[in-house]
């Protein structure tokens, strides 16, 4: 039996050195100062899994490109619903870091966050065809008002050269280009929230991994914490728990006793990405390319060209490659899947597991493709792309929804998910895309779902960190425009 050397009681605890334990531990500490959190990382740095920025995208989800959000129905309508949806979620977060910005709780944005277009580009009769449809639903709406759209292959080479040079004029193209796009770089923004906790006296405990919690009968949550370098574990009680461990979150809910993990499990979906960082290459891509996933793709692997800009420097990103392991994180190990499975969600998986066969037979092909092949899906958006320039370097781990339906038995779900105690003591994340980028809105319905009594007290401080909480700035042309130039004002965001 383990021995444990000390026992302490804090308010609250954060799982994981993750954007999602940093957003909702910043939130915290901005509305309730006097409450004391510790975060446990049980790697030796924060923002080493998804949120590092090579791990992910950094693309600033705001729907301006990523086609997934707005597919096309069979009759052949498209809905900008979702991506309304998803814009206005990345406008929360946006407010929120402007605000930490306006404070002197964020450093220079341009550390963070930078000015990136965001576009779409597709080949082929049907393709241009529904891009056309997508910008006609999309241009009319407040905060997608810059979009413009093109199937002028010289203009689309003004807008970034790779994608035309060399290409076939007799070929059908078209694309879209919203110049208030950004590239975020949330392994730094991580760390720098972080860091404001540290500040205002947070305990960031990097190399503690909790390992087991148990909810007492006085309504406490009871951890241990082992030290991953060797020391004797200890044990923590927390008056509440949050879960941003990433793919580490469903085992922990799973420990925790609560019903409502009931019929989760996860899908874990591996990546790569093809890098160069040749300044001849990057200096003529400035911008973030998506085009349309494959047949039986998920949503995640839809295939993009990606300015990054990570510690300062520019380089570009290609991909993703998925592929599959069954690890729930990067540095994890191979029996993350097999422990997950219980019987309240083996039947789920099984149903899951039949009824995506396009998906499986897509991820065998993607762990089949040679470099070669890997490099023909790069031409298709960059003819001129050489290999000597490109290096493939392995992206973060994701895991993805299993849980129960009740007409399919079980369901593959595409997004993020709240899991909240019953009780609101407990709260974790499960899920991926869009992740990070609606961190902020992500973390704001965790503190509605736990902490009911005291939202009405903190209403006025969440007002003036994030003036549309709780208001559509789609549906106000004039408050959505002084938003948008008031976030790209403080965070210096100028094309």
């Amino acid at each position: 039996m383990e021995i444990v050397t000390s026992e302490e009681t804090v308010d609250v605890v954060l799982i994981g050195g993750g954007i999602m334990s940093a957003t909702l531990g910043s939130l915290i500490s901005q509305l309730q100062p006097d409450w004391s959190i510790r975060v446990y990382e049980r790697l030796g740095e924060v923002a080493q899994e998804s949120s590092n920025a090579w791990n992910n995208a950094g693309t600033g989800h705001a729907a301006l490109c990523e086609l997934n959000y707005m597919p096309e129905a069979e009759d052949g309508s498209v809905d900008p619903a979702k991506a309304i949806q998803i814009n206005e979620q990345f406008q929360v977060s946006r407010q929120y870091w402007s605000y930490l910005v306006s404070i002197g709780a964020l450093p220079d944005p341009e550390r963070f966050i930078n000015p990136t277009p965001h576009m779409t580009f597709v080949k082929g009769k049907a393709n241009v065809e529904y891009l056309r449809k997508r910008y006609d639903a999309l241009k009319d709406h407040p905060l997608f008002s810059d979009m413009e759209y093109t199937e002028d292959l010289e203009r689309i080479a003004e807008w970034t050269p790779l994608i035309a040079k060399k290409r076939n004029p007799k070929q059908r193209v078209a694309a879209t280009r919203s110049a208030s796009g950004t590239d975020v770089d949330f392994g730094a923004l991580t760390k720098f929230l972080f860091q404001d906790m540290e500040r205002r006296g947070a305990s960031v405990q990097t190399n503690h991994q909790v390992t087991w919690l148990k909810r007492r009968k006085d309504g406490m949550w009871h951890l241990r914490v082992r030290h991953t370098v060797g020391q004797t574990p200890k044990a923590v009680n927390a008056r509440f728990v949050f879960v941003g461990a990433g793919g580490g979150a469903l085992a922990l809910l799973q420990h925790s006793g609560i019903t409502e993990i009931e019929g989760y499990g996860g899908f874990p979906i591996s990546g790569q990405f093809l890098r160069t960082t040749n300044p001849k290459v990057v200096a003529q891509h400035q911008a973030k390319v998506y085009g349309k996933a494959a047949v039986g793709a998920p949503p995640m692997s839809v295939p993009h060209l990606d300015t990054r800009i990570v510690d300062g420097e520019a380089a570009l990103l290609f991909g993703p490659y998925a592929g599959f392991t069954p690890k729930f994180l990067k540095s994890s190990t191979w029996f993350d899947l097999p422990f997950s499975v219980r019987l309240h969600n083996l039947g789920p998986m099984l149903q899951v597991g039949m009824r995506n066969f396009d998906l499986v037979k897509y991820l065998v092909s993607e762990l089949l493709a040679s470099r070669k092949k890997k490099l023909a899906a790069l031409r298709e958006f960059m003819p001129t792309a050489k290999d000597a320039d490109w290096e493939l370097i392995t992206a973060g781990q994701r895991v993805q929804v299993m849980k129960k339906d009740p007409k399919k038995g079980g369901v593959l779900q595409f997004g993020t998910e709240v899991i909240t105690g019953g009780d609101g003591t407990i709260a974790g994340l499960l899920g991926a895309s869009p992740g990070a980028s609606t961190a902020a809105p992500i973390m704001l319905d965790v503190l509605a779902r736990c902490f009911p009594d005291r939202i009405a007290a903190w209403e006025p401080k969440l007002r003036e960190m994030i003036p549309s909480a709780g208001r559509q700035l789609s549906t106000d042309p004039a408050e959505a425009e002084a938003s948008l130039a008031e976030t790209a004002k403080v965070l210096e965001l100028t094309a």
